[in-house]
């Protein structure tokens, strides 16, 4: 008995007690010096390496995407013409499903051109379908000067008739509606057209391109039947020496 109270007064000196209170956070501290550099490794190694690698990959996936983006926007710029765009509805069980149809034009300014029509339920994706659809169409159409047609055309396409003639320099685009997008977008800053049969804005466009394909050069003439430039144009009733300029002015 008188042991274990002597024990139990021991154990409740508040000196010993203060002293073992002091004494017992030392361990847990050593503990947490060795595990922080652990942790530290362990975490900073990890957080590193997998910091490294991930901000290298999407360093990486940037780098290719603004390349990407370089290529696009260091490419010829085209000009988009947005030439009519229509609501169309769809029956159903449970009333009426709207949808809108658009029509664009495509063009470099250069003598390549292309339209194309798309179809969604709202009006920028409708649009975003036809220019993809244009720009995968797009066909090249030989200048004089690289402001006029070399000579007079006719298309047509459904109920559609149109007529395409060369005009000289100051003339202007004497077009409307759909037809003059398509010449402002192709480059061609001197031209008399002429449409008759239909109004309807997508047979017009067509009977428009059929004329523009059958557009020929000097160049590719001359080519073809093996010839020279300058005894083609010279059958026009100029002299050779003007017949000649003409030649070296013709560019395709």
């Amino acid at each position: 008995m008188a042991d274990e109270n002597q024990t139990n007064e021991v154990n409740t000196d508040p000196a010993e007690t203060a002293v073992v209170a002091e004494a017992a956070p030392a361990q847990p501290e050593e503990q947490r010096q060795n595990r922080g550099p652990r942790g530290g490794r362990g975490g900073g190694a990890g957080r590193g390496r997998g910091g490294n690698d991930r901000g290298g990959g999407r360093g990486r996936r940037d780098d290719r995407r603004g390349g990407r983006g370089g290529d696009d926007d260091g490419g010829e710029e085209l000009i988009e013409k947005l030439v009519h765009i229509n609501r169309v509805s769809k029956t159903v069980k449970g009333g009426k499903r709207f949808g809108f149809a658009a029509l664009v034009v495509v063009g470099d300014g250069k003598g390549r051109a292309g339209f194309g029509h798309g179809k969604a339920r709202e009006v920028p994706e409708a649009i975003s379908k036809a220019t993809a659809a244009a720009k995968k169409a797009m066909i090249r159409v030989p200048l004089r000067d690289g402001r006029t047609l070399h000579h007079d055309g006719l298309g047509h396409f459904g109920a559609g008739r149109v007529t395409v003639r060369t005009a000289p320099a100051g003339t202007g685009i004497i077009a409307g509606g759909p037809m003059r997008a398509i010449f402002e977008s192709l480059g061609v800053a001197d031209v008399v057209t002429k449409s008759v049969g239909t109004s309807n804005p997508y047979n017009m466009i067509r009977a428009t391109f059929e004329a523009l394909k059958e557009q020929t050069s000097p160049r590719s003439v001359a080519q073809r039947r093996g010839k020279k430039v300058a005894d083609l144009l010279g059958r026009g009733g100029a002299t050779v020496a003007e017949a000649e300029a003409q030649a070296e002015a013709v560019t395709e």
